[in-house]
């Protein structure tokens, strides 16, 4: 393996996106390893877009892929497009926020190096690592969707919706993604408990939790939609896994917008 490609989904965090794409450039990686960034602003109505353009022309040496969405779509949304413009042999999802720390990207990266794992989550509720304590629950329900998932998919994970995942880059490119907000999680759980002859790790990691005041975006409602999709993608719509699918989209200078994702990685 040669390259990662650090996948971050942005929308309203020109307050946090600086001081994270500072510390993802800072990261360490294990045996020399490269780093592709791509940011995906989700529509931003603050100022995000200038200030990651601002940061990409003070590292201009730096492989960042910028891609704008026209309209809000959501996490999901972000995150498919991604995934289909990143082009290394693993794919870390990163939030922007500051909530999880980049320098644990060895820790995620070891169960795929040792080739052990094909995809890794890093679990807010195992180990010994630094939490802020916050709100309880958010963390009951947390902990009830996981162990929902885990009944349908019959996995023992401690932590489905954490957003620290790795995957390797073929398996992640021919799973079939539809949800476009935080259902993200749940379907793509359920898609890859199914994957043939997955190997699935989990690593325990460091959690920094904001509030409300501080740009939390994660409700109520969307813990319902959770329940849907853990219920939708676990014993209703459960499409078979495509083979792996390689696209390139030539894209002039750093800024893209790749209009709609093809119909094959949706």
């Amino acid at each position: 393996m040669k390259k990662v490609s650090i996948v971050i989904p942005v929308y309203n965090e020109a307050r946090t996106v600086c001081l994270l794409l500072e510390k993802v450039l800072k990261a360490p990686l294990p045996d020399a390893l490269s780093r592709e960034i791509i940011i995906v602003n989700d529509a931003s109505q603050d100022n995000t877009a200038e200030v990651i353009q601002r940061f990409m022309e003070a590292n201009a040496e730096v492989d960042i892929r910028f891609s704008s969405h026209t309209v809000n779509q959501g996490k999901g949304a972000a995150l498919q497009t991604g995934i289909y413009l990143a082009t290394g042999d693993v794919v870390i999802i990163q939030d922007a926020d500051l909530e999880y720390d980049p320098d644990e990207y060895p820790t995620l990266l070891k169960p795929i190096f040792d080739g052990k794992a094909d995809v890794v989550y890093g679990s807010r509720f195992m180990g010994g690592n630094t939490h802020r304590v916050l709100f309880f629950w958010h963390s009951v329900g947390n902990k009830f969707l996981t162990l929902l998932s885990n009944i349908l998919t019959d996995i023992n994970l401690t932590d489905m919706e954490t957003c620290y995942k790795v995957f390797r880059t073929d398996i992640i490119q021919s799973i079939p993604l539809k949800e476009k907000r935080f259902g993200f999680e749940p379907e793509v759980t359920a898609k890859i408990a199914r994957y043939p002859g997955i190997r699935i790790y989990e690593v325990g990691i460091s959690y920094y939790g904001r509030t409300y005041a501080e740009g939390k975006k994660i409700n109520w409602k969307d813990g319902f939609r959770a329940i849907y999709c853990i219920l939708k993608y676990n014993l209703f719509d459960r499409s078979s896994v495509k083979q792996p699918v390689r696209q390139t989209q030539t894209v002039g200078g750093n800024v893209e917008e790749p209009g709609s994702i093809p119909a094959s990685l949706r």
